[in-house]
């Protein structure tokens, strides 16, 4: 049923509700806003999986500091770079130890020693070293 313009100003009938902020009445109002305050949502092309591109990557200023931190990291750049990182400090770290290795007395000299074995050896010995030196 198509309401003239004029019927449709007197009509109480539901259809018809102003959707006008201002004939909301005071508070209600300002509590429900306009449809032109909100940010407008972009739709991503319909890739058949469902959902929204904005709800799957919502706005840079929306995400938390670890969701930033998250992002920034999953870069190929960033792994890259801390592949790099990691491999020069495990370097260093198995420098120390083969230096570390040099230092300590074992029979044969030559024999291949793991890790902790080299930590727990060089305990030993500094324990000697210091018996001998109280003596």
């Amino acid at each position: 049923m198509m309401l003239s313009p004029d019927q449709a100003a007197d009509s109480d009938h539901p259809s018809s509700a102003h959707s006008d902020p201002e004939s909301l009445g005071g508070t209600d109002a300002k509590v429900l806003g306009s449809v032109s305050d909100l940010e407008p949502v972009e739709e991503a092309e319909g890739d058949g999986r469902g959902g929204s591109r904005a709800a799957l990557y919502p706005h840079p200023q929306q995400l938390s500091r670890e969701e930033k931190r998250r992002r920034r990291r999953a870069t190929a750049k960033y792994r890259s770079a801390h592949a790099t990182r990691e491999r020069i400090r495990v370097e260093a770290f198995n420098l120390a130890f083969a230096e570390l290795r040099k230092l300590l007395p074992t029979l044969p000299p030559d024999k291949k020693l793991s890790k902790i074995e080299i930590l727990r050896l060089a305990i030993c010995y500094i324990s000697y070293l210091n018996h001998v030196l109280d003596v």
